[in-house]
């Protein structure tokens, strides 16, 4: 049986893309009965009917899934967060990068925005945080729509990937979707808008390919709320505390009031950057006042 993947969701219909040609397929009867939904990057295994029809028998096991967008086997997110207009936020930066790690995606941190600073301060300041994020284990892009500087080491990123784009309204997504391929067109206000969608509109992800590689048209994770990730997995999700956890005191150490913890002992020697660390104290206690689910 042929193999291909679902680059796009629509109206029951799933366009599946196997080697250079899409076809469209239904989803079997069963799927529904066993309450099982494709979603737009699933690897599937299909019935053709004829070269641009056919059924999908059967979806392949997931290396992850995304609830907001509805998509699965994402490889990476590229976090695009502007120097200013809006000005960087540190915090909102980990808070993406925590459930970018939760879910088992590489996370790309892309600071967009760079031709806009006239501040050397403000310039000093973003260099130093680019430093930091790097020193953590992120890998740190700087870019300019305008300029175009930094834009052309983004292509390599995508090759034989699924990526997702995300960050907060305004920092130049489309933009920089737009500068890395200027074929879509893709109005700077509304990431999809080359589908003819309004803001308003029924959302649906859809694949476009980028560089060898596929890109969701979706403006990123539309929750960012810690509701799947358990208080002892948090420190798991910042890198420069999971590699230095097994050097803890106590298996399990939450790095809070434990002795000799490895992670707050990096925090006191500057290792670890206590801006960081106190994003990680708020997470905790944002994951500990969760109400329970039943």
């Amino acid at each position: 049986m042929p193999e291909g993947k679902i680059v796009k969701a629509l109206a029951g219909f799933y366009y599946v893309l196997d080697g250079d040609r899409f076809v469209q397929c239904r989803g079997r009867g069963l799927f529904r009965k066993n309450k099982i939904t494709p979603l737009v990057g699933d690897e599937v295994i299909y019935q053709a009917d004829n070269d641009l029809e056919g059924t999908i028998l059967e979806v392949m096991p997931r290396k992850n899934e995304l609830v907001r967008p509805p998509i699965s086997n994402v490889d990476q997110a590229i976090l695009v967060f502007s120097a200013i207009e809006p000005a960087f936020s540190t915090l909102l930066l980990d808070r993406f990068l925590v459930l970018v790690e939760a879910n088992s995606i590489e996370p790309v941190i892309c600071i967009s925005k760079t031709d806009l600073i006239s501040n050397p301060a403000q310039r000093e300041e973003i260099l130093s945080f680019a430093a930091d994020y790097k020193e953590a284990g992120y890998q740190v892009f700087q870019t300019s729509t305008e300029s175009m500087d930094g834009i052309a080491s983004l292509g390599p990123l995508f090759d034989n990937k699924i990526s997702v784009f995300a960050g907060q309204s305004g920092v130049g997504k489309s933009s920089l979707l737009n500068a890395i391929k200027p074929d879509l067109a893709l109005k700077t206000d509304d990431i999809s808008s080359h589908l003819g969608r309004g803001k308003h509109t029924t959302r649906h992800v859809e694949l476009i390919t980028i560089d060898n590689g596929l890109v969701a048209d979706t403006p990123g994770f539309s929750s960012l709320d810690f509701t799947d990730i358990e208080a002892q997995d948090l420190s798991q999700c910042f890198p420069e505390m999971r590699e230095r956890a097994g050097d803890c005191k106590f298996r399990g150490c939450t790095h809070v009031s434990e002795p000799k913890c490895a992670v707050k002992a990096a925090v006191d020697s500057g290792e670890i950057k206590d801006y960081r660390y106190e994003h990680y104290l708020s997470f905790l206690e944002e994951i500990k006042d969760r109400k329970p689910r039943y």
